[in-house]
């Protein structure tokens, strides 16, 4: 990055006012997600405690699942992007039917692998015998609603990649809506319990499914795309998903590794450690949107062939990453008596909480370079080296995260471990941005 001068002012306000038009959809986007998983959980906690809990142990399964193949959205939308800087808009919309079919195609072998083994999946989860029928129940119905919400997530990554992120906000909240007025109505209205809401919610996920491909094929008729498979493009596809794959499991991992350490502190610790990831993760889809855009942009540079506009976005992106990130800070800080006691009345898990959420919010201008230069590197398409750096986070991560039980330091010591996990990401991550062997150019990397 220490190549690129500084753009004048008019570059400057151009690449902000593309950075808003596309980060600021791609967060309502983000954000309207989870809020399928919170209606879900308002409409079954009011039939009892044993689905509410059956509930819950389903939807870790299926947001697991979800959240491993997220990689057919990053990775569409590098290859789509590139392909729309290089002026050949039916081969970008063409990258990204095959990155649809993956998706189909790794949807239906998620759902043969889970019907059978959903009653072993519920047990390894430790579900309670009263929760266990409800949790079986619902993940055998919303299992069949996976290979819709993978098309989503690679629809979606086609779209950002044609520098489109409304079209993305707008079906979210369309299938947000559906999926409340669907859970209502075959919960109650239909009587079919926590059945009713899986159902509901698989219809809606085929609704919003079913909108993508509506918006994707008018675009392969369009422009002379093909719609049918082709294998060349899908083995593609999925070889520049592996790398994701990889660095998407090794996040996994860490955030796994942390809850595990903080159960071993005590139920007050852990309570508290629920609390700053739940805000964590909020503030990580702000932070996510501009690396979603980062990607989008980033991509359609390096297919231009402009690898001075990258470079010169790039450093623009980082400083909006920074910025960010201290604003999210002070308003973890300055608001911390106004959500705190949304959370939790209990003082120990007070005491507890408050000062590692001070490490929380000292280290958000770091996670907002984090999250900027992933999104760069998606967007570029460097795929491997954003594995490898991961793979060495984790190794850096998970001694020092299972050593904070035996050291004594608790909740704070277990969030500064995080922040080491963010400042090694850091640091594999700005090398690789200022070596610039991530600026490759054209139509394909």
């Amino acid at each position: 990055m220490h190549q690129a001068p500084a753009p004048p002012k008019a570059v400057r306000r151009q690449h902000d006012r593309e950075i808003v038009s596309l980060a600021v959809p791609a967060f309502g986007a983000l954000v309207a997600e989870p809020l399928f998983l919170l209606a879900d959980s308002a409409i079954v906690g009011h039939l009892g405690t044993p689905q509410l809990a059956g509930l819950a142990i389903a939807s870790a399964l299926l947001s697991t699942a979800v959240s491993v193949f997220v990689f057919l959205a990053y990775a569409t939308t590098a290859a789509v992007a590139r392909r729309v800087g290089a002026g050949d808009l039916p081969s970008a919309i063409r990258q990204g039917i095959d990155g649809i079919w993956l998706a189909l195609l790794l949807g239906a072998g998620v759902v043969a692998l889970t019907l059978p083994t959903a009653p072993w999946l519920v047990d390894v989860f430790g579900a309670s015998d009263t929760a266990t029928p409800y949790a079986i129940t619902y993940l055998r119905i919303s299992i069949l609603g996976i290979p819709a919400m993978l098309v989503v997530l690679a629809a979606t990554g086609v779209l950002r990649g044609l520098q489109d992120t409304r079209t993305p906000l707008y079906v979210a909240i369309a299938g947000f809506a559906a999926n409340g007025v669907l859970n209502v109505g075959l919960v109650y209205g239909a009587g079919l319990g926590i059945a009713g809401s899986a159902w509901g919610t698989v219809i809606a996920q085929f609704g919003m499914a079913a909108a993508y491909l509506v918006v994707v094929v008018r675009g392969a008729r369009r422009h002379g795309a093909s719609l049918r498979p082709d294998a060349a493009g899908i083995r593609a596809s999925a070889q520049a998903g592996v790398p994701l794959l990889v660095r998407t499991l090794s996040l996994r991992a860490v955030l796994m590794i942390a809850t595990a350490v903080a159960a071993r502190l005590g139920d007050a610790d852990v309570a508290a450690h629920q609390i700053i990831l739940s805000l964590w993760s909020l503030m990580a889809f702000a932070l996510d949107a501009i690396a979603i855009a980062g990607q989008a942009i980033i991509g359609r540079y390096l297919g231009a062939e402009d690898p001075q506009g990258a470079r010169q976005v790039c450093r623009r992106m980082v400083q909006w990453g920074v910025v960010s990130g201290i604003v999210l800070g002070l308003l973890l800080i300055l608001g911390r008596p106004l959500f705190i006691p949304l959370f939790t009345s209990d003082p120990a898990v007070q005491d507890t909480l408050l000062p590692a959420l001070l490490v929380v919010a000292l280290s958000q201008p770091v996670s907002g370079v984090v999250f900027v230069l992933d999104g760069v590197l998606m967007g570029a398409g460097d795929g491997p080296y954003l594995a490898w750096a991961m793979l060495l986070t984790l190794a850096v991560f998970a001694p020092v995260a299972l050593l904070v039980p035996a050291l004594g330091g608790g909740l704070t010591a277990l969030w500064g471990a995080m922040t080491l996990m963010m400042t090694v990401r850091l640091a594999t991550l700005w090398l690789r941005a200022r070596s610039g062997r991530w600026i490759v150019t054209g139509a394909t990397r």
